[in-house]
């Protein structure tokens, strides 16, 4: 049986590696002008400058390097931790993490691109953002029923 960390780390950096790349591909198809339109659903260009509904753009460039300490953290709190149940959904939030502070450095805010405004008008968000949140879920659910997490 392979090491702990060995198997730990191809789950961790195949699941982060594969939503940073197919985040930011869909992120391309906006940028380079890609625009539909519907009566609930739009798929628009939008630089966020903050995080989750604009919080904390005060912060300007600062974000970026605070995030980028952030989430570099909980990726080696992950590596500390060694469950190998974590792995996958660690690297869903952590992918899409990273493809979002990506943005920041590049674009100079988070290219976000679907608008739900079907009754009412939500956040525009992206595919790393949804990540994000089902990692985030998954690993809640994880710490709060541990009989499905045993290594």
């Amino acid at each position: 049986m392979p090491n702990v960390t060995l198997r730990l780390s191809a789950i961790l950096l195949f699941s982060l590696f594969g939503v940073f790349i197919v985040d930011q591909n869909i992120k391309m198809l906006f940028v380079d002008g890609f625009r539909y339109y519907t009566e609930c659903i739009d798929l628009i260009l939008v630089y966020n400058k903050g995080v989750a509904f604009s919080m904390f753009a005060f912060l300007d460039e600062n974000l970026k390097y605070i995030q980028l300490i952030m989430v570099s953290a909980i990726l080696v709190y992950i590596y500390y931790l060694k469950k190998l149940c974590y792995a996958f959904p660690a690297g869903l939030m952590l992918g899409g993490a990273f493809s979002n502070i990506y943005d920041r450095f590049i674009h100079g805010g988070v290219v976000d691109m679907v608008y739900w405004h079907c009754g009412f008008d939500f956040a525009v968000f992206n595919f790393a953002d949804v990540m994000i949140d089902i990692g985030v879920l998954w690993l809640l659910f994880l710490n709060f029923k541990p009989k499905f997490c045993k290594s």
